[in-house]
């Protein structure tokens, strides 16, 4: 048993430190070589139409803004489409309201909570554009976001399938939204680009992401019975061998969960959503035309069995130590050695994202945060995990709630 526990517990300290190790390097590469800013000459460039699809479920206190938001948008050639999907507040007097002040908005009224897979299937059927941009109805774009997403379509060639984009958190004032400011620096965009330079990325960002047409349909949509569509989608687009890009230029300014429940929630559906992947997707690993992306799958499972590690690891350091001070050993000497990397991490992260966003004055507000993120994730993946499972078995349409949007304030 000892020798069990001595393994786990090697293993329980390594593989985060490793993680974030790769992280780091993977961030500074992707900067160094992919993140250089070329200039665009916006004027210059024939722009094609686009379809900016906005799936809401009681929604009526963001969906005008975010709508207003979206007419102002420097990218002209643009059509609009907002569908309601079984709102029980307000949401469907709002769209029409807006529907008859803006002559490019197009909406779509679903009688009942489908889900939004299916919302955005909708209106896909109804967009008349070869590109979608897929927005969440509390997101505000900045000015030339779709701008950079659709250049990637033009230049980079035909079997590019989606970009996604850099969601940034916009409600500040709380100290849950600024360890999310973190997060999303240190942890989200980190993530991001080191997967890019592996080949293969984990999710596309459904707050913000473009698709072309032609690879959504070439892999069926959306999966109407996955809790996270964009996770899904993203799975299949890649085992079809579309490629999907990072732009961190594609800026977009999203309403953060300001609530412990709400955090809570949200994290349990992220986490609920890539376990239905690995276990729905789990053939890639049979087919070496796939080998690019068997990083991201392994290291999904490296993750699981870490949190389960570390479950076990602590409980049995609880139930055997004769002291207080034999049992905070092991959370010594991990915490400092984590922590200290943490700030590395922290550090070359913010200032990275800081050429998008003035993220760097949050380094000091939560440095510490990339260790909570490892035992926050443990504590989801427990109860995520019977979900999955049983989410396999479940068939029919995932349908959602209205998330928790925290405070609006301009950015």
């Amino acid at each position: 048993m000892n020798s069990i526990i001595s393994k786990l517990e090697t293993y329980v300290f390594w593989y985060p430190f490793i993680m974030s190790l790769f992280w780091i390097a993977g961030s500074i590469l992707f900067n160094k070589n992919r993140e250089k800013q070329v200039d665009i000459d916006f004027d210059e460039i024939d722009w094609p139409m686009v379809s900016i699809l906005i799936p809401c479920y009681n929604e009526e206190e963001t969906i005008e803004e975010t709508i207003s938001y979206m007419e102002k948008i420097a990218y002209t050639n643009k059509e609009i489409i907002a569908v309601n999907d079984g709102s029980k507040d307000g949401t469907w007097k709002l769209l029409h309201k807006l529907a008859k002040q803006y002559d490019n908005l197009k909406i779509i009224d679903c009688k009942e909570n489908c889900g939004k897979a299916n919302a955005l299937k909708l209106a896909t059927f109804a967009s008349k554009a070869e590109y979608l941009v897929c927005v969440d109805s509390d997101a505000v774009l900045d000015s030339y976001a779709v701008h950079y997403l659709i250049y990637h379509f033009l230049y980079k060639g035909e079997r590019l399938g989606a970009v996604t984009g850099n969601p940034r958190i916009r409600n500040r004032d709380t100290l849950l939204a600024k360890l999310q400011i973190v997060e999303y620096a240190s942890i989200i965009g980190a993530i991001k680009r080191s997967q890019r330079i592996w080949g293969k990325i984990m999710t596309v960002s459904g707050v913000v992401v473009a698709y072309r047409k032609k690879a959504l349909v070439d892999v069926g949509l959306w999966d109407h019975d996955m809790i996270t569509e964009d996770i899904s989608v993203t799975w299949k687009l890649q085992e079809r061998f579309w490629d999907i890009r990072y732009e961190p230029r594609a800026l977009c300014w999203m309403l953060a969960p300001e609530t412990i429940s709400g955090i809570w929630k949200q994290r349990i559906r992220w986490a609920q959503g890539g376990q239905e992947v690995i276990l729905r997707h789990w053939k890639i690993i049979l087919d070496w035309r796939h080998r690019r992306i068997w990083p991201i799958y392994y290291e999904q499972w490296a993750s699981l069995f870490w949190s389960y590690s570390w479950v076990i690891v602590t409980v049995y350091y609880f139930i055997t130590a004769k002291t207080i001070q034999e049992l905070f050993i092991w959370f010594t000497f991990s915490s400092f050695a984590l922590v200290f990397l943490s700030l590395i991490q922290l550090w070359a992260s913010l200032r990275i994202d800081s050429k998008y966003d003035n993220v760097m004055p949050y380094y000091l507000w939560a440095a510490w945060y990339p260790v909570v993120y490892w035992v926050l994730n443990t504590t989801i993946v427990m109860f995520a995990m019977p979900k999955a499972i049983k989410s396999r078995k479940r068939g029919g349409y995932a349908t959602w709630t209205s998330p928790d949007r925290g405070q609006r304030k301009e950015n």
